[in-house]
């Protein structure tokens, strides 16, 4: 059967819908030779782990040539592997590892921005007149000597850096170590394709393509207002060209592999999510949406900390199931390597650690899309909060902190704590793999602090452990092969603005699965008929390890999964 019908639509199946996908950010997964630092060879390591799992796709944080001015996203060389993590031999063992376990592999692909060490760059500073001489965005000063405009940087500042050498500045929309490649050129987006090629000839299953809705900037790059610096995203997210640049990469590149495709897309809005992702507009298949990251942020952005509310997470979440229900698909997250943990974000991370845990990962695997796992989250791993800023290791944190601390004046205790809750760090200590030290992650010094916590949350107790975190998603990604409903059904959202219970429905042919959680830490009832009628309610799965003989009553964190027809 290539079809599943409902009520609306019949909607054709695909692998990259029913998959569940694994990312690994492999500096902090595992290390096998000791320098305290993840490495290839360290993942090949737990490949038995992942297939253990029963996920579908690794997608694979960069592991290409790199100065690691941000991790791994600022690329020396997009066709070798980076010195720390193996050699191009130990990639190509890893895939074959992957492919021998039935899981396919997707690479991050960094194509917005190159590194500064890159041999593009080095060229197109000290030869203008060259065939490099383009591949990035040159600007002059103004005659009265000010900033080409005065947009803001990601990593605080403003986006251009001087180059002696050239004589201009460059544009970097992130590190000054990460000058923006020119799109505009025709040239810059056949070489891209060439490398893309590359990979996928090597056998690779698809992309995650980074901050890919920024590779287009508004003809002029103009200045937004007057102030010194300002938000200028207006100028680049979902620029004027972006659906003609993914176009020609389809046509000339993705149509000709059998492949999946997740674009991220910091700022996109639904009504652009469905040109990027409706199947006759031939561009990509997800996109990485960031609404629901921000309900915690207040007007001024991510390090403006507010409290969030459950209502608000269900309007966000709603908006966009229903948005692209019909065209498109969405990509199911709640954390990864630019995010806090979920546990410690959207649910206990104290005495209600594992239903939380096991509830935010039934809420991600029963809602309508494809569901991602950053590593760790199947372990209910949790933030960090280092004691000082050297402890800290993210670019962005660093720069914020000397900004706000060194120029602003601001009070360092008040931004330290801003970096523990929000910070990119907290993604990024060592997989807990036991309780030995350094949570088996190294025999060296690791290149990050380890979470004290390793000792109690870790992946060799929680294979021993039947009613484990580890286990439960077992159960999870196990129900989503089992049962189409989850990937194909129809969703329907209940009590919208309730603030304890997310209730919603899903629903495929003649049958109806209620899936209700309770995020909260008091207990709560809820009339179950009331949604069943007279049909009689299977229960499914419960994310406590003792049944709740009491069908309409939920502990705290519960999630309950219901099945009637």
């Amino acid at each position: 059967m290539n079809t599943y019908s409902n009520s609306e639509a019949s909607v054709k199946r695909e692998f990259w819908k029913e998959a569940v996908v694994y990312q690994i950010y492999p500096r902090s997964f595992k290390d096998s030779d000791g320098d305290g630092v993840g490495d290839i060879q360290g993942i090949i390591e737990k490949l038995d782990y992942l297939k253990e799992l029963g996920v579908d796709v690794i997608w694979l944080s960069p592991v290409y040539k790199s100065p690691n001015d941000d991790n791994g996203y600022d690329i020396s060389d997009y066709e070798d592997i980076m010195d720390e993590f193996g050699t191009m031999h130990d990639w190509e063992q890893l895939l074959a590892g992957l492919h021998e376990r039935g899981i396919k592999l997707m690479m991050d692909l960094v194509v917005n921005h190159t590194s500064d060490e890159h041999p593009w760059f080095i060229e197109s500073k000290n030869n203008p007149d060259g065939e490099y001489g383009d591949y990035y965005i040159w600007r002059d000063a103004h005659s009265d000597g000010s900033l080409p405009n005065n947009w803001e940087s990601f990593f605080s500042g403003n986006v251009w850096e001087y180059s002696e050498e050239r004589g201009q500045y460059y544009l970097h929309l992130f590190s000054k170590k990460q000058p923006d490649l020119n799109w505009e050129n025709p040239k810059v987006r056949q070489a891209v394709y060439k490398m893309m090629k590359f990979w996928l000839d090597k056998g690779v299953d698809g992309f995650r393509m980074d901050v890919i809705n920024l590779i287009s900037k508004v003809e002029g790059l103009p200045s937004n207002g007057t102030e010194e610096i300002a938000d200028g995203s207006m100028y680049y997210v979902d620029g004027p060209r972006i659906h003609e640049f993914l176009r020609e990469m389809n046509e000339e590149v993705l149509s000709n592999y059998d492949m999946m495709t997740v674009g991220e897309m910091p700022g996109v809005t639904v009504e652009e999510a469905k040109k990027y992702t409706a199947e006759e507009r031939k561009e990509l298949q997800m996109i990485f949406q960031f609404e629901h990251m921000r309900v915690d942020a207040g007007e001024g952005g991510k390090w403006d900390i507010v409290p969030w509310t459950l209502p608000q997470l269900k309007e966000v979440m709603h908006k966009w199931q229903i948005g692209l229900a019909d065209k498109g698909w969405n990509s199911l997250y709640l954390n990864n390597h630019d995010q806090p943990r979920m546990v410690s974000r959207f649910g206990h991370d104290g005495e209600y650690r594992i239903p939380s845990a096991k509830l935010l990962g039934t809420l991600l695997h029963t809602l309508k899309g494809t569901p991602y796992i950053y590593q760790g989250e199947e372990l209910g791993m949790t933030n960090v909060a280092f004691d000082t800023i050297d402890q800290y290791k993210d670019i962005e944190s660093l720069n914020m902190y000397v900004e706000r601390v060194t120029e602003k004046k601001a009070d360092p205790d008040q931004v330290l704590s801003m970096i523990q809750r929000r910070g990119r760090d907290n993604a990024r200590t060592p997989v807990q793999w036991d309780a030995t030290e350094n949570a088996g992650f190294t025999n060296g010094t690791p290149w990050i602090g380890v979470n004290p916590n390793y000792t109690q949350i870790n992946a060799e107790q929680q294979l021993d452990d039947a009613d484990s975190v580890f286990r439960y998603y077992q159960k999870l990604i196990a129900l989503r092969k089992q049962y189409p409903i989850l990937t194909y059904g129809d969703y329907e959202l209940l009590l919208p603005d309730h603030e304890q219970l997310y209730m919603y429905t899903r629903t495929l042919g003649e049958d109806t699965w209620l899936i209700v959680h309770n995020f909260s830490t008091e207990p709560t009832d809820f009339d179950l008929s009331s949604y069943t009628g007279d049909q009689q309610a299977t229960l499914i799965l419960s994310n406590y390890p003792e049944e709740n003989a009491d069908l309409a009553h939920l502990r705290p964190y519960e999630s309950k999964i219901y099945a009637y027809n």
